[in-house]
Parts: C-alpha cells; structure tokens; sequence
C-alpha cells in the first residue's frame, strides 16, 4: 500500500474529515488533502507526529518498506502491536517488546538471553546445551545490540 492509501486510511479508521485530522497533526487541511493525493509526503518529523498521535510505527505509514527484526531476539516484528516502547510511549522499532519495554532492556547480558532460550525454545533435533548456546549465540551476535 502507498503512503497516500496508508494516511487516507488512518484518517478514515478514525473517523475524522481532513480538516479534523489536519487539528489533531497542527497542518493544514490542504497538507492533509496533499498527502492523501500523493503529491507530498509528510517530513520525518510530521511522521513522528502522526505515529504518536495514531498510535502506528513509522514503519507502517511508510508501507512497511522494511521486515523489522529485534536487534535484540532476532524476532520477526510483523505487527506494531509486537513493538517496543520507549518510556514516553513512542515506537521504538528496533526490538521486540519482550526485549525492550518502557526504554530499558529485560535481558542485561546476552548470557541471559540464551538461558531464557534455552529453556523455552523447543529442542526437536535433541542438541546438547552446549551445542543450542553456541547457535543463539552465533545467531544473537549478527543483530545490533549483541554486536562485538
């Protein structure tokens, strides 16, 4: 979907006219009416705005342009409900809200991470220990927060 659908769409779940929405970002109607016609696209900044006001990610506004991840689990993030918060309650987009939730980590260390995996991640190959922690262990050090 475009980014004039997507915008059109949040405006019309929400019941609003152009006008109203316009209110609600502190933009003109005629901005709005832009958007939704795709002749302009809201800033980076107006997009901040608009996914606090609606309660979306930028990700989504933007048509899901990209597969989110957890730089944290390696967990798909295929829905904003899965997304983490930060304390003010903005979308942060690069972990899961498992992981990361009111802007700090659950996990500390990335030793404990593979401890929660290792007891509730299913096992059907029957690996040893010590063989699962070296794959979530080579598998967590490729995302961000893990990095060397």
């Amino acid at each position: 979907m475009e980014v004039q659908e997507i915008l059109k769409n949040l405006r019309e779940r929400n019941n609003l006219t152009q006008e109203e929405m316009a209110n609600r970002v502190n933009v003109t109607r005629q901005a709005v009416s832009r958007w939704e016609n795709g002749e302009t696209q809201p800033n980076p900044e107006m997009l901040k705005v608009l996914s606090r006001e609606f309660d979306v990610s930028i990700n989504t506004l933007l048509g899901s342009p990209r597969q989110l991840y957890c730089q944290c689990c390696g967990m798909p993030l295929s829905e904003d409900s899965m997304i983490s918060r930060e304390s003010d309650n903005s979308f942060n987009e690069d972990y899961c809200k498992w992981c990361y939730t009111n802007g700090s980590f659950v996990y500390k260390t990335k030793d404990s991470l593979i401890d929660f995996l290792l007891l509730h991640m299913p096992n059907p190959q029957n690996q040893s220990e010590s063989e699962r922690r070296k794959i979530f262990d080579d598998m967590l050090s490729q995302l961000k927060l893990w990095k060397c």
